[in-house]
């Protein structure tokens, strides 16, 4: 059995949210706060399957509990090949959507450039948005969380989400 972490950096709780919504449907995996709970970027050797969550702040960077384990592993550059990974993360579409979701797509890049397998893209349908680094091919290289302006939408989305990694990962 895939031993999955739910690795996240939440300001508001929004992605708090989304990562408990997640264990739930991932029995048996763990949860990391990034403020609480990380250790360093070795951390991520103990588990098969990475789920990052991060929201987006500024211009369009991950959430500030983020900020040092991403350096490090930019500047250590571990090798991760053969971890799974997916990302999910919080926006506020309307108020924000020059960089809606970005947070993301930059975590995309690094994770894959080191080698882990990226999967979990969602359509981008049902979002109304300017920009975000986080689409890829017309799809968003995770999921995408807006409890400003879709609140109503994130457990069903979660929980879709969930069941599309599970299949894709063959879990």
């Amino acid at each position: 059995m895939a031993k999955v972490g739910i690795f996240f950096g939440s300001s508001s709780g929004v992605t708090r949210g989304a990562a408990e919504l997640l264990a739930d449907e991932f029995k048996g995996s763990e949860l990391i706060d990034m403020e609480e709970d990380f250790d360093g970027i070795d951390q991520f050797e103990d588990f098969d399957v990475l789920l990052i969550g991060s929201s987006t702040w500024g211009q369009g960077d991950p959430q500030r509990d983020w900020v040092d384990p991403l350096y490090e592993l930019d500047n250590e550059r571990p090798d991760l090949d053969g971890k799974k990974v997916a990302f999910f993360g919080a926006g506020d579409q309307k108020t924000h959507g020059e960089h809606f979701l970005s947070a993301l797509g930059k975590m995309y890049d690094l994770f894959t450039s080191l080698g882990a397998s990226a999967y979990g893209f969602t359509s981008t349908s049902g979002y109304e948005y300017e920009f975000s680094l986080a689409e890829r091919e017309g799809k968003f290289c995770g999921l995408g969380i807006d409890d400003v302006n879709q609140e109503d939408l994130t457990e069903e989305r979660v929980k879709t989400w969930a069941s599309q990694l599970k299949s894709e990962m063959g879990l």
